[in-house]
């Protein structure tokens, strides 16, 4: 089926598909300062010579010579057309793509183009406003804000009159249609006349990475309100999608971007040479803005105003940036201050401080929580515990975990005890009771043995077939074992004996060992050998394309018969409870109906996996 790709769709593709990412799934990186390394894909070595760098959104191996971006990557090691690539990486980013060239909205297409020249209009115009206007400038200066800073961000000055913008453009032959799709004027409510958008306003022009003016903000310099406006979304805006500063943090991110709420912020740092920061535009911080931090640095801090309203924004954003699993940390500043006024009344060395005092996401956490609860109380400390030791459940490393819980009873007079039990509830309630609660302790070695309590229940045919045939392509090629391990994890095998087997692959995959089926089998013996030797057929006519659809149809069909099972354990469970309810506690009609709606869900799934 033919598909057409223009430049913003190409760009979009790129965007949404950082190269680590995607490399990463068909080849094992390592971390080293700000770039990634591992075995080059396309000639043998035994010493790491390919790097990954994620702030150009490139790859080069000094061994061979290739090198490119993730669509040439895509095309070399998949072996696939320009087209073809583009597909997939579409595909991975869930971007719909045009099927058929009449069905291009060239109208629209054109519209973009013509948004784009008016706002670059507008944007000389503010700017021309700014220059010739005392107030304005005095204003700016008062803020500490200077000629070159002011030509660096194109700052700009819309006058405090109801048309100006709408008379310059309509002078340079613009229609006031089209320039009500840029967002720079609104229509009157009575339907016949226009009317400016910003008005006595500071402008702030928004520009893409690629040096388009797509939208702007304005910031009173009076009492009007808003403090703060955009532009509206238009075909060429999204404020979900983009930020503001990033086409100069890019330039100078030193791998390290700082997130602030507002444009001043951008401003004021910059001016004291800070000039890797960003903001999100006038929304809380959305997952596609995450993703475009990620494609641009590894190192993210997020920089909110110090008050409840800024520490709540910092929150919810370190949250959607650990969906996205960015690293990210907080810049604390003192009660009552901004990034803005914090840099000016302190300067650069003391702002730069910060950073060794940075909060973590833990740190982080436990701060915001001792503000929201009251520990004077008993009762805010029970409800503090609580909420953190949610967050405690994740910690993996004991010695981590050991420390912070140790932090947590001193700080409120709760025992160690208490607060480990609390946490061994939360992670009894995260997991899934009725497929994922079928082994405990599994992940550890005893006596060079993987160690896994047999599964309780009888597994069918089909699920067993597609455990085996993608364990097999597992061993078979690293390649698929990289496009599968953060999709299909060892735990997610119901048969214990390939869940064991995949166990010590990954593990031998994680360690950059050569595989072969002695170092996988030395780990079994007696009926669990010989029923894994007979599993293991490493004979396979398949080409990559076709490995990779056999992979994706064994991974729906395990997830089938694990709903499935999922669905006959709830109605075990429901039998049991109305055989016992006279000794249950609670309401157990809610129960009930609880786990009944549970079954309807499922029950849609499977109908989608079918």
């Amino acid at each position: 089926m033919p598909y057409t790709f223009n430049e913003d769709t190409i760009r979009e593709i790129r965007e949404s598909n950082d190269i680590v990412d995607v490399i990463s799934q068909y080849i094992t990186l390592k971390r080293t300062g700000s770039n990634y390394i591992g075995l080059c894909p396309f000639h043998n070595e035994k010493t790491p010579s390919f790097t990954v760098s994620p702030s150009k959104q490139m790859y080069h191996c000094f061994g061979c010579g290739e090198g490119g971006d993730a669509i040439s990557f895509i095309m070399k090691h998949m072996n696939l057309e320009f087209v073809e690539s583009l597909k997939l990486l579409a595909d991975r980013a869930n971007i719909v793509l045009v099927e058929k060239e009449e069905n291009i909205d060239f109208k629209k297409e054109k519209l973009k183009e013509i948004i784009f020249n008016i706002n670059k209009e507008a944007a000389r115009y503010y700017y021309d406003n700014l220059i010739n206007d005392s107030m304005a400038l005095k204003y700016l200066y008062s803020r500490g804000i200077n000629a070159k800073t002011i030509r660096t961000y194109g700052l700009g000055y819309s006058q405090n009159n109801w048309d100006g913008i709408l008379t310059f453009l309509s002078k340079k032959g613009y229609p006031e249609e089209q320039i009500e799709k840029a967002g720079l004027i609104i229509k009157h409510s009575d339907g016949n006349r226009y009317y400016d958008r910003f008005r006595g306003r500071i402008m702030f022009p928004i520009i893409d990475t690629r040096g388009r003016i797509i939208g702007f903000g304005g910031r009173t310099i009076g009492d009007m309100q808003p403090k703060y406006l955009n532009s509206p979304d238009t075909s060429v805006f999204s404020k979900g999608n983009n930020l503001y500063g990033l086409n100069t943090a890019k330039k100078n991110s030193r791998n390290k971007i700082i997130l602030v709420e507002g444009y001043m912020d951008v401003i004021s740092l910059y001016q004291y040479g800070i000039n890797y920061c960003v903001a999100s535009l006038g929304t809380a911080l959305t997952p596609n803005q995450s993703k475009l931090l990620k494609r641009y640095s590894n190192d993210i801090y997020i920089c909110y105003d110090s008050d409840n309203a800024g520490l709540n924004a910092a929150n919810r954003a370190l949250d959607v940036m650990k969906e996205e699993k960015i690293t990210a940390k907080v810049l604390m500043l003192p009660s009552g201050k901004d990034p803005d006024d914090f840099i000016r009344e302190n300067g650069s060395k003391n702002f730069n401080d910060l950073f060794d005092r940075s909060y973590n996401y833990l740190d982080f956490k436990i701060f915001f929580y001792k503000k929201k609860y009251n520990l004077n109380t008993l009762e805010g400390k029970i409800d503090f515990t609580k909420e953190v030791s949610n967050m405690l459940k994740q910690i993996e490393s004991p010695i981590e975990l050991d420390a912070y819980i140790n932090k947590i009873s001193l700080e409120t007079n709760i025992s160690t005890e208490a607060i480990k039990e609390e946490i061994r509830e939360k992670q009894r309630g995260q997991t899934n009771s009725i497929i994922k609660d079928k082994y405990i302790n599994t992940n550890y070695r005893n006596n060079n043995k993987y160690n896994i309590l047999p599964v309780k229940y009888n597994l069918e045919p089909g699920h067993l077939i597609a455990e085996k045939k993608l364990l097999n392509f597992i061993i078979q090629d690293k390649k698929i074992f990289s496009y599968v391990k953060d999709r299909f994890r060892p735990d997610d095998f119901l048969n214990h004996v390939y869940r064991r087997a995949a166990e010590i692959i990954y593990d031998i995959y994680n360690s950059e060992e050569e595989i072969d089926q002695d170092k996988i089998t030395i780990h079994f013996e007696g009926e669990e050998l010989k029923k894994l030797e007979e599993a293991i057929d490493l004979n396979s006519n398949f080409n990559n394309e076709e490995k990779i659809k056999a992979v994706d149809d064994y991974i729906k069909k395990i997830n089938y018969y694990e709903l499935k099972i999922k669905k006959n354990e709830i109605k075990e469970q429901i039998a049991e409870i109305e055989n016992n309810k006279a000794e249950i506690k609670g309401d157990v009609e809610k129960l009930l109906k609880e786990l009944c709606i549970e079954i309807i869900e499922i029950d849609k799934e499977l109908k989608l996996h079918q």
